[in-house]
């Protein structure tokens, strides 16, 4: 391999949406940076399995209201 040119390879904590935290090595951010996490798969609905209603009025209701019968 090449000498320096490949990125940091460093130790980084990870904090999942439920708070629960793990070290991991990655080349993100810098050493002892905090990576948290919005969605993870403790949270996302394929793989929880749950549906979550995250538009109440979506795309094809304001269609049906613009242009559908009335």
């Amino acid at each position: 391999m090449k000498q320096e040119i490949h990125p940091d390879y460093h130790t980084i904590k990870v904090v999942m949406t439920d708070g629960t935290e793990f070290e991991t090595r990655s080349t993100w951010g810098k050493e002892g940076d905090v990576m948290t996490l919005q969605i993870d798969s403790k949270s996302h609905p394929a793989y929880t399995g749950q549906r979550r209603m995250l538009d109440t009025e979506g795309r094809v209701d304001k269609f049906n209201k613009r242009y559908g019968r009335k």
